[in-house]
């Protein structure tokens, strides 16, 4: 699906004031691809200056409506239901879009979900509606650092620490900035002119034209007809070649992009900007090779690839937590991927280090109780997955998610293997209450 034809559709509707089919479109698109960036921000803006117009209409600027989904959302991210909860968030700023704590959770909990792009499109919205509020900076200032935008990330990061200069998580991701900064041979001073550089190299106004507006096949092409013309005469210039790839990029040519950024690179080897775009559009490459194999029915191709891409994402997230090493989100999917190559210490390693996180502990318990069980130390095992187990579970009407009957399942698995069946069967019973068809329990209430 060209998901850029119909953003730009849903845009040219919102020029026209034509909130309410802006907002459908944007909908669509948000439930066909969660962390579609540009469709989550675009739907943020639609329903804002939709509730504008209507309030310009009639005087009159009303109460919070719809408190219901908020509750419901917030009970979602608590039992860790992170895309459940986005979903209520939806419903609830769908009549409320400027309420500052339900879009700040809303961002919280696409990120916890893995969809960072729209996280970052959430939370940059956010540091618009509210700027004298920090949080909302400060996350964008993060998933920027994150993802390798030094420039933008200390924009984010210094007007996070103008709202609240006490904010000790800005001041760290600050502090991993100038540090990430230092590693290149600069300082701050050298990220804070860096879109003056880029100006000068003809790359940064592009960008920012490229972040705001969506281009055309033809207006990409003929962008790139410029930008060839101008790299026959200056081969050597990095911030051209990243700027070429961009487009490239944009145009779905993933190789000559990766090609491009490789280029790039051999001339600065040590840029983490550039380094995790090669990763970054390495690893979609061989997925996409992957899918291919799959199609054709060639087994042994696939096999070799799935191996190749698991090793590059390996050093992708790898190279993520160098570059970040507070970023917590990270190092849990470096944990859950270690754990999937059974490189089972590995995993623990970075798994312990997260179970302390509010946010992202219980997710890192299901997967440290996982490593202990298939190390085969079940004392420590059950400890975990009890931990990770809602403590609510069942009570005010709590419905059982596939997380808890997949905790509650090992836990049978462990009281079998200790010879307690009494203890095994009434696991497995919870399960057998709410999914009769859930793997083999109904065998295993049966055989006990």
């Amino acid at each position: 699906m060209d998901f850029q034809k119909h953003i730009q559709k849903a845009e040219e509707a919102l020029r026209r004031r034509n909130y309410d089919f802006a907002i459908e479109l944007y909908r669509q698109l948000i439930e066909l691809d969660p962390n579609l960036g540009d469709a989550r921000g675009g739907l943020r803006r639609a329903l804002l200056q939709r509730q504008s117009a209507a309030k310009k209409k009639s005087g009159m600027f009303g109460k919070l409506k719809g408190a219901g989904p908020l509750a419901v959302a917030k009970g979602f991210y608590k039992a860790n239901k992170f895309d459940a909860a986005a979903k209520a968030l939806e419903t609830y700023l769908g009549a409320n879009p400027d309420n500052e704590e339900g879009t700040l959770l809303l961002g919280e909990s696409l990120e916890a979900a893995g969809h960072r792009d729209s996280a970052l499109a959430v939370y940059e919205f956010l540091a618009e509606l509210a700027p004298s509020r920090g949080d909302g900076w400060r996350q964008a200032g993060i998933l920027r650092l994150r993802n390798g935008d030094t420039a933008e990330a200390m924009r984010c990061l210094e007007k996070a620490l103008e709202a609240d200069p006490r904010d000790r998580e800005a001041q760290k991701a600050r502090k991993d900035l100038a540090a990430e900064v230092a590693l290149e041979g600069g300082g701050l001073d050298s990220v804070a002119h860096s879109r003056e550089k880029m100006v000068d190299a003809g790359g940064y106004k592009a960008q920012e034209r490229r972040k705001r507006m969506h281009r055309s096949e033809s207006e990409l092409e003929a962008d790139l007809e410029r930008l060839e013309g101008i790299y026959a005469d200056d081969p050597r210039n990095p911030d051209l070649m990243v700027e070429m790839a961009g487009v490239l990029e944009e145009l779905k040519d993933m190789d000559g992009a990766l090609a491009m950024y490789r280029r790039a690179l051999s001339y600065r080897k040590e840029s983490p900007e550039i380094a995790s775009k090669v990763e970054a559009l390495g690893i979609k490459s061989k997925k996409k090779a992957l899918a291919k194999a799959g199609k054709e029915g060639d087994q042994d191709l696939a096999d070799r690839l799935e191996a190749e891409l698991g090793v590059l994402e390996r050093m992708r997230l790898e190279g993520e937590l160098e570059r970040s090493p507070g970023a917590q989100a990270v190092r849990l999917d470096l944990g859950r991927l270690l754990f999937a190559q059974n490189d089972l210490d590995g995993a623990l390693a970075h798994l312990q280090k997260v179970v302390p996180d509010p946010r992202l502990g219980t997710q890192a318990r299901f997967y440290l109780a996982q490593c202990f069980h298939k190390k085969g130390l079940t004392d420590l095992a059950r400890q975990a997955f009890e931990a990770a187990l809602p403590k609510s579970l069942g009570q005010d009407g709590q419905e059982m998610d596939g997380r808890s009957c997949e905790i509650l399942y090992h836990l049978g698995l462990i009281a079998e293997e200790s010879g307690d069946a009494i203890q095994a069967k009434s696991h497995y019973a919870r399960i057998y209450a709410v999914d009769i068809a859930y793997r083999d329990v109904a065998q295993k209430i049966e055989n006990l």
